[in-house]
Formats: structure tokens, C-alpha cells, sequence
């Protein structure tokens, strides 16, 4: 281990990411940044809560009257976008369930899906997105050496989403993003800009991937499109509750027959073999830490049961590693050898083929720039 190495000793965030600092302490500055910025929402009394989910509800009921829906969610086979929708239909709301299959859906995470939809007895589009180009665009990415391959799901699943909403005069989009599970900052050099479409695009024309032609693609100018002329918001639904990942768990193991993963976002296969096997063999990177890290800072668990966690591998087993392995390499036509070719090449930054990030920044501080003028 690096002689310079070191753990939070509140959290379990470390030095792996590059903008960490630790007071006197020793508490880092991500756990201090997040119990900052998220408090108000993790320990908000009870009553005031119940005020602001009533009033929200009765906002998106109003905005929904006369539509086949009133709001949008995007399920993913997760708890936490599965708990939004049942605590939507408990709530009285009408939502479109929308999924997106990228070719990469988990047999479980398709039944979780199937049994929540028919038992609540909601409407579900899927989204399927054309195989051949999304394994031509997953490649320009291997090849180009970037650390995030989940921006083009992550990017197209926000496209599709806007578009469904669009679609039906639908004002609010649903999330299972929230504070309580996942609202400790990511790093910055463990992802990247979600809304980058310039970054997609470059990279795909750089190594001759298979041509855009159905891919759904969101850059800055598509959000401020539909976040701010169609006004149509992306809300943490689940900020509005008191959120308890284990007990929402449980709730949809006896109610809907629900199967869960051993790690968040582990519905996906090539996400478990991405966060369980790339992400810490090319880049030394361990996504469980900062997931870890919000759960023990709103106190679902503790700092000991996450190091526990941190005490074993990614992956449940390693034939459970060595099956994903194969199933990979036979999906993307690899060999052991590309593979090994891929592990073995240093790390790329996205923004050397080109961003959009600097138009979203400007963008972004017009926008603080017109609303502190407001306020004032």
C-alpha cells in the first residue's frame, strides 16, 4: 500500500480520491462537505417532512390532471428506484414506469422489474436501445482509455427519460437519487459530466465506432431545454421521505417476491463487472467507499460494518467474477488477451477529445448569477 495512504476516520473515504483533505481530526472533507449540504434533508423533523411530501404531492396530482400520467419514473430493477415507485402509488400518483435496456439487463433485475410493475399494477415503457451501436460506442470508449463507460448510460437513460416526459406534458421525473443512500459527492476523478454529449460524440469519431444514428444523447443545451423552457424537473423523490435503505429492502422482499444485490447499481451486469473488476484493477478505484460512506454519515450503518464490507472483494465469489468475465468477452467479442491489453494501458482524461463542460460551467454561473440577483 502507498506509504502515503489514508482513511477518514469518520467515513471510509481515502486517499484513492485525489481532492480528499483531513482536518486535525482526521475527518476528510467529503463527510464534512456532505453532512453540510444534506443535513436539513437526512434529520429533518417528522412533521415538517409530512408537510413537504403532502404539498409536493398535491402539486404533481394538480400539474398531471387531465394526463394519462402525472409523473415519470425511471426504474432500473435498484431498491432505490424501485421504493420511489411504490411509495408513488401508496401517494395516490398515476406514474409512467421507463426503463431503459442497454443489452446488459441482469435476469434478476428484469424479474424485479416485471414483479413490481404487474403487482402495482403500473405501465411500463422500455426502452431498448439498438445493441450494435451501444457495443460500437462502448468500444470507442475502452479504446479512447476513460474511466467513465457508464456515461453513455447514464447519459442516454437521462435522454430517454426527458423525452418520455415531454411526450405526455409529464412536469416531474421521479429519481431514486437521494441523500440518505448516495448524497456524498463523488470524486471527480472517479466519473465523469453525465450531460457531456460533445465528449460521446468526439470519442466515438476518434475510433471509427458505429455511426450515431439511434442513440439517445443529452448535452447542456438538451437540459436547458427541458429543465428550464419545458420545465421539466428532475426531483430526489426520496429526500421527501425518511428513507431506510434496509427496511425498504425488506418491504419489497415480502411484497413483491424482490431479489437483491449484493452491491448498489449491481443489477446491471456489465455495471457489477465495471465497478467490481474495472474500475478496481485499471484504475484503483472502489465505488463501494463512497456509498459506504453515506450510509454510515446518515447513520443506516456503521463505520465497523463498512469496513467489514471494504474486507472483501467486489464480487460475492470469484465464479461469479470468472462467469461475468466470460460472459463480457463473449458479448463484446474480446479476448483474454484484449482484455488484458485493455487493464494494462495507463488512464485517459474524457476532456482530452473534447468537452462540453466549460459551456455547462458558464452556463451554470449565469444561471447562479440570475438567481442571487432574484433573491436580492
Amino acid at each position: 500500500m502507498d506509504k502515503d495512504y489514508r482513511m477518514c476516520s469518520r467515513c471510509v473515504m481515502d486517499t484513492t480520491a485525489r481532492d480528499i483533505s483531513f482536518d486535525e481530526n482526521g475527518v476528510c472533507n467529503y463527510c464534512t462537505e456532505f453532512l453540510s449540504r444534506s443535513s436539513k434533508v437526512l434529520f429533518k423533523e417528522p412533521e415538517a417532512r409530512k408537510k413537504e411530501l403532502d404539498a409536493f404531492v398535491a402539486k404533481v396530482k394538480k400539474d398531471g390532471k387531465g394526463k394519462p400520467y402525472d409523473c415519470i419514473i425511471g426504474v432500473s430493477g435498484g431498491v432505490d428506484s424501485s421504493w420511489v415507485l411504490v411509495k408513488a402509488i401508496e401517494l395516490g400518483l398515476r406514474p409512467l414506469a421507463v426503463h431503459m435496456d442497454n443489452g446488459w439487463n441482469s435476469e434478476l433485475a428484469q424479474n424485479n422489474i416485471s414483479n413490481l410493475v404487474q403487482k402495482l399494477g403500473v405501465d411500463l415503457y422500455t426502452h431498448v436501445i439498438n445493441w450494435e451501436e451501444y457495443k460500437g460506442l462502448m468500444q470507442a470508449f475502452f479504446d479512447a482509455d476513460v474511466i467513465d463507460i457508464e456515461l453513455l448510460y447514464d447519459n442516454a437513460m437521462l435522454a430517454v427519460n426527458y423525452r418520455m416526459a415531454a411526450k405526455y406534458g409529464v412536469k416531474g421525473i421521479l429519481s431514486g437519487s437521494n441523500q440518505a443512500t448516495e448524497g456524498m459527492r463523488i470524486p471527480s476523478n472517479w466519473l465523469w459530466f453525465k450531460r457531456d454529449k460533445k465528449n460521446i460524440i468526439n470519442i466515438q469519431k476518434k475510433f471509427n465506432a458505429c455511426k450515431i444514428e439511434t442513440f439517445p444523447l443529452l448535452g447542456t443545451m438538451g437540459y436547458i431545454y427541458h429543465e428550464f423552457i419545458r420545465q421539466e424537473k428532475w426531483i430526489s423523490f426520496l429526500d421527501f421521505i425518511e428513507y431506510d435503505k434496509e427496511m425498504a429492502l425488506n418491504s419489497l422482499i415480502d411484497s413483491f417476491d424482490y431479489k437483491p444485490y449484493p452491491y448498489k447499481h449491481y443489477e446491471s451486469i456489465f455495471t457489477r463487472f465495471y465497478q467490481g473488476f474495472i474500475l478496481p484493477t485499471k484504475f484503483g478505484v472502489d465505488k463501494r467507499k463512497v456509498h459506504l460512506s453515506s450510509l454510515i454519515i446518515s447513520q443506516q450503518i456503521t463505520r465497523n460494518n463498512a469496513l467489514e464490507l471494504l474486507s472483501h472483494p467486489p464480487y460475492p465469489s470469484e465464479a461469479e467474477l470468472s462467469s461475468d468475465k466470460a460472459y463480457f468477452l463473449k458479448k463484446m467479442g474480446w479476448t483474454e488477451n484484449n482484455l488484458e491489453e485493455y487493464l494494462s494501458r495507463p488512464e485517459k482524461p474524457h476532456d482530452y477529445y473534447g468537452s462540453e463542460r466549460p459551456v455547462w460551467n458558464f452556463c451554470r454561473s449565469v444561471l447562479f448569477s440570475f438567481q442571487k440577483q432574484f433573491k436580492s
